[in-house]
């Protein structure tokens, strides 16, 4: 699996760049690559999105293809596109999500920040609030879109919006959570040491023709977290 420091990239330019490499990667083109960028500030709203979570009538989101709801992108929080080819790693999108959040909290663990996975909804959290989001799109059973994960970022932005659509949800920082400056450099390296080799028994690989037979996929949005619940009942 390669893995790529995009530095910065405008948001735009990213989405284009995910697009080819899936194209690329379902044609046996490219290899599984991992990304990890940050981006200039900016508001995203997947297909789970709706107007209610937008209290802010001046936030003008981008409407993109991914589950979810709205989030806020912007330096100092890393964020994470894998481009996977789930053909031939078993075809099981609740797994590759779950494989995600175990990433990001062995991630965050390597800063000696407790983050746990919550029933019913995706992402990982700690005791200061939400950590790290997740919202993925996959075509052809290639995935894109992937984390964001705040790191030493301004939280300010978060409170014009219901961040993945949870009304009251605090959102925290690893600098937070672990009490001292972390950089978005640190937190790279250990994202992609999480990543390395995507172990055997969380993502098997097997050939993409011997894969369990499902339903084709030519385009599915997993969701971020499901926008219609109560607010989170985490406090800060």
């Amino acid at each position: 699996m390669k893995i790529v420091d995009l530095a910065a990239m405008e948001y735009a330019e990213a989405f284009a760049l995910q697009e080819r490499l899936v194209a690329d990667v379902a044609a046996g083109r490219a290899e599984e690559t991992l990304l990890l960028l940050e981006h200039p500030p900016v508001y995203t709203l997947g297909r789970g999105g709706g107007g209610e979570s937008l209290p802010d009538p001046s936030v003008r989101p981008v409407e993109i293809n991914r589950g979810g709801d709205v989030t806020w992108h912007g330096p100092g929080q890393l964020v994470g596109y894998p481009i996977l080819d789930l053909g031939r790693r078993g075809r099981d999108l609740h797994r590759y999500l779950r494989f995600l959040e175990q990433a990001l909290m062995d991630a965050a663990a390597a800063f000696e920040v407790a983050a746990w996975r919550v029933p019913g909804r995706t992402g990982i959290w700690t005791d200061g609030g939400k950590l790290a989001s997740i919202g993925v799109g996959v075509r052809r059973w290639v995935t894109m879109h992937g984390f964001a994960l705040n790191v030493c970022n301004d939280l300010a932005p978060f409170s014009r919006i219901h961040p993945c659509g949870i009304a009251g949800c605090p959102v925290t920082t690893l600098s937070r959570e672990a009490g001292r400056a972390i950089s978005v450099a640190d937190a790279k390296a250990a994202v992609a040491a999480a990543f390395a080799g995507l172990p055997a028994d969380a993502l098997p690989e097997q050939p993409r023709d011997a894969a369990v037979h499902a339903a084709p996929c030519d385009e599915f949005h997993a969701p971020s977290t499901t926008s219609r619940r109560p607010p989170c009942p985490l406090t800060v």
